[in-house]
């Protein structure tokens, strides 16, 4: 006698779809935060000051720049 098993997805289909879209949505928030961060640091002293912001809160502003939406 032989038995076939097929796995058809189920409940657990949509708890990895979940985590995966989890994870990618999470690395793209890092993504932002990195690139912003970036992109302050290779301001000058004077062009951070023209825009009003002071090395010390960069990562704060790159923070809200992905976090914070």
């Amino acid at each position: 006698m032989s038995y076939s098993q097929t796995y058809t997805g189920g409940a657990n289909a949509g708890l990895f779809a979940r985590i995966k879209s989890d994870l990618a949505a999470k690395l793209a928030r890092r993504k932002v935060y990195r690139q912003t961060l970036n992109e302050l640091m290779s301001l000058s002293d004077r062009e951070l000051n023209d825009l009003g912001l002071n090395r010390s809160v960069l990562r704060s502003v790159a923070y809200q720049a992905a976090y914070d939406n």
